[in-house]
């Protein structure tokens, strides 16, 4: 799958997201890469200060950062309807923890 379908991708999952949690989102940005650092075995990855904990001082920083990584997600899936859907809870997966979800919680509610 071409990086550009992938993005489409992304951004239709995106669309889905009900309206009053990307209002609330607060400085964030969601970006599409081929791989992980390091090697890393990663669909997502969240990098920033979860709303529940940012305090007063929150200020004057750079936006969160919600990466989803193309390669690995393609890996995974036998289809393009397994990429669309994986993508679809990896990017839930990843706003959840923009709003302090912990892994844990996600698992249980079937966004693991």
């Amino acid at each position: 799958m071409s990086r550009e379908r992938f993005e489409d991708l992304v951004g239709e999952a995106l669309d889905e997201v009900p309206a009053e949690l990307l209002k609330v989102m607060d400085n964030v940005v969601i970006v599409v890469e081929d791989d992980p650092p390091d090697g890393e075995d990663l669909l997502g990855l969240y990098e920033g200060t979860a709303l529940t904990d940012r305090g007063w001082d929150y200020a004057g920083v750079l936006p969160d950062r919600i990466t989803i990584y193309r390669n690995p997600t393609l890996r995974v899936c036998d289809t393009e309807t397994d990429v669309i859907d994986e993508v679809a809870i990896t990017v839930v997966h990843e706003i959840a923890h923009h709003f302090g979800i912990d892994d844990h919680r996600l698992h249980e509610l079937g966004w693991g």
